[in-house]
C-alpha cells in the first residue's frame, strides 16, 4: 500500500520548493532475524556525542547526478540488503532518561520513511534552480529521531549534466565523511565491470610524519608547540579578521546555498607535474587564489570602486588579514572499500565511527603578481603541518576535556574554535572510475555539510577525470557563492597558464 505526505507539511518542516507536488512511498521493511540485534544498546562514541551539542549538530550532504531516470523501486530494494544492514543505519539513537547519555538501539526500517521521492511539475521553469533550492531547503531542516538519522531524495528531473539527482543526508554522528564516502562507494560498482569495486586513488606520499634524523624530531616537537599555542589561543580569544567571508553568530542555524564547480583533474595535475609539488598543494594554491580574488571583488563593492570586472586588477584587501580553515584529516591508517561491503552482508559494524582530527590553516590573502606564489605559499604551509602533530593534538584535547569535564564542555571548545577562523575546509578522495550505483550510471558526486559554525566551507572531491570544489555557503554572509565557484575555477586556469609558460621558458 502506497503512503504519502502532504505538500502542506512537507513544506513547514523543510521550506517551500517551486514544483514540489506529493511524496510517493513504497513499503519495504527489515527484520530483526540478523546479527545487529545481537548486541543492543551501544552508547555512541564521544566524538558521535559531540554533534549533538549546540553548535555542532552537523549533517553531511552528497550530490549524486544521474546519466538516466531513477527507478526508486530498484533503489530501494538494494538499499535494503545493503546500507540498511549496517548497524549505524538501522539503529535509533535513543537518550536515557536518567543519565542523559545516547545509546544506539537496532530497529526495524521502513526503507519508505528514509527514501522521498517528490512529484515534480516537468514544466517547471529552471530544473538546475529547482534542484539547487530544493537542496538548500534540506538545509533548514534535520531528522525526526524516531527513526536512523539518514535519508535520500531522489529528483527526477533532467538539469545541465543530469537527467536525475540523488541527494543522501546524514547525521555527522552516524560517522565522518571519509566513512560515509567510501560506505557509499561500497554500494557502487565499476560502470565497465559491474562485479568489480570501484578504486580510490593511491596516495604516494601516505605517511604524514617522517622521522629521518634527530633534527626532524626537533622540528616536529617545535612544529606541534606552535600549533599546540595557536589552538589554545583561539579557543580562547583569537579570531579571524571580519572579512566579507565571515560568519556571524548564529551562523549555524541558518540554511545554506550548495554550489558545485568542476575543472580537469589533468589541469590541475599538469601544475603539479609543473611545479613539483603535490596534488594537495595545488588545490590549496588554488582556494587561496579564489578566495583572495573573490575577497577583492567584494571588498571593491564596499568600496563602490569600479563595478565593473576588472576588480582583480588592483588590491582593494586590507593588509594584515588574518583568514583561517580548519582542515580535516582522517587519523585512519587506511579506510577500504571491500571491508564495508563485507560489514553491510554480516550486519556487522567493523571499524567505523567519526575519527577525525584537523589544523588549524592560515591562507596568505591579497593578490600576486606571480599567480605561483599562491601555490609556493601552500606548500611551504602544508609542509609544516605534515611535521607536527596537530591533527592528534585536537583529537586528543578533545578527548581530555571530555574526561574531565564533560561534553558540554567539549562542545563549547570546539565551536570557539571553528567559529573564530573563517571555514571549513575539507578533501575526499572519489573513484578513478566511472561508477553505477544500484544500476544508476553517475555523472558526478559532491559531498558537503551543513549545521557547522561558519559561514563557508569548501569540500572537493575527484571523480574520474574530474575535481569538484563543493561550496556550501550562507548566503546571508556570501551572497554570491556561484561567483565565489568561478573565481577557485580561473584561479586555476590562471595558475595553470602560469606553470605551464614558466615550464615552456625552462625547455628553451
Amino acid at each position: 500500500m502506497k503512503q504519502s505526505i502532504s505538500l502542506s507539511k512537507y513544506r513547514k518542516s523543510m521550506g517551500s520548493s517551486q514544483g514540489l507536488k506529493s511524496l510517493k512511498h513504497i513499503n519495504t521493511t527489515t527484520t530483526k532475524d540478523d546479527p545487529r540485534f545481537e548486541e543492543e544498546d551501544q552508547p555512541l562514541s564521544p566524538m558521535a556525542r559531540l554533534f549533538h551539542e549546540p553548535g555542532s549538530n552537523v549533517y553531511i550532504v552528497s550530490m549524486m547526478g544521474c546519466k538516466t531516470k531513477i527507478n526508486p523501486d530498484v533503489i530501494k530494494q538494494n538499499l535494503v540488503h545493503s546500507l540498511v544492514r549496517h548497524p549505524r543505519f538501522s539503529s535509533l539513537q535513543v537518550t536515557d532518561k536518567e543519565t542523559g547519555n545516547i545509546k544506539w538501539v537496532p530497529t526495524n526500517v521502513n526503507i519508505d520513511n528514509h527514501v522521498i521521492v517528490p512529484e515534480i511539475d516537468p514544466n517547471i521553469e529552471s530544473a538546475d534552480k529547482f534542484v539547487e533550492d530544493y537542496i538548500s531547503d534540506l538545509s533548514r531542516s534535520s531528522i525526526d529521531r524516531s527513526q536512523p538519522l539518514w535519508d535520500l531524495h531522489l529528483l527526477n528531473i533532467k538539469t545541465t549534466d543530469a537527467e536525475g539527482t540523488g541527494v543522501f543526508r546524514f547525521h555527522h554522528s552516524l560517522g565522518d565523511g571519509m566513512s560515509l564516502m567510501t560506505l557509499l562507494l561500497a554500494c557502487t560498482r565499476q560502470a565497465s565491470d559491474t562485479d568489480a569495486l570501484p578504486t580510490l586513488p593511491m596516495n604516494k606520499d601516505s605517511a604524514y610524519i617522517k622521522v629521518t634524523s634527530v633534527w626532524s624530531v626537533l622540528v616536529m616537537l617545535w612544529n606541534s608547540f606552535v600549533a599546540m599555542m595557536m589552538f589554545v589561543c583561539t579557543g580562547l580569544f583569537l579570531k579571524d579578521t571580519e572579512t566579507p567571508l565571515k560568519g556571524s553568530a548564529g551562523v549555524e542555524n541558518r540554511p545554506r546555498r550548495f554550489v558545485r564547480k568542476s575543472v580537469s583533474l589533468a589541469d590541475v595535475k599538469a601544475v603539479k607535474n609543473a611545479m613539483n609539488v603535490t596534488l594537495n598543494d595545488v588545490v590549496l594554491g588554488v582556494t587561496q587564489a579564489g578566495l583572495s580574488r573573490y575577497l577583492n571583488y567584494r571588498y571593491g563593492e564596499i568600496n563602490r570602486i569600479g563595478r565593473g570586472d576588472h576588480h582583480d586588477k588592483k588590491d582593494f584587501i586590507p593588509k594584515g588579514v588574518r583568514l583561517r580553515a580548519t582542515f580535516f584529516f582522517n587519523l585512519r591508517a587506511t579506510t577500504r572499500i571491500d571491508t564495508l561491503v563485507e560489514s553491510m552482508k554480516s550486519g556487522t559494524l567493523g571499524r567505523w565511527g567519526n575519527q577525525i582530527g584537523y589544523v588549524l590553516l592560515p591562507f596568505a590573502i591579497g593578490l600576486k603578481r606571480n599567480p605561483l606564489d599562491y601555490v609556493k605559499e601552500a606548500k611551504a604551509v602544508i609542509d609544516k603541518k605534515k611535521v607536527s602533530l596537530e591533527p592528534l593534538f585536537a583529537y586528543f584535547v578533545a578527548s581530555l576535556v571530555l574526561k574531565l569535564f564533560g561534553i558540554k564542555a567539549v562542545g563549547k571548545l570546539n565551536h570557539k574554535v571553528f567559529f573564530n577562523t573563517t571555514l571549513w575546509f575539507s578533501n575526499v578522495p572519489g573513484p578513478e572510475q566511472e561508477v553505477t550505483f544500484y544500476g544508476q550510471d553517475i555523472t558526478y558526486i559532491a559531498p558537503s555539510c551543513y549545521g557547522q559554525p561558519n559561514a563557508l566551507m569548501i569540500h572537493i572531491v575527484s571523480y574520474m577525470d574530474k575535481l569538484t570544489f563543493v561550496i556550501s555557503a550562507d548566503e546571508e554572509t556570501i551572497p554570491d557563492p556561484h561567483r565565489l565557484g568561478d573565481d577557485l575555477v580561473e584561479s586555476l586556469h590562471l595558475i595553470k597558464a602560469s606553470a605551464l609558460a614558466k615550464e615552456s621558458t625552462k625547455d628553451k
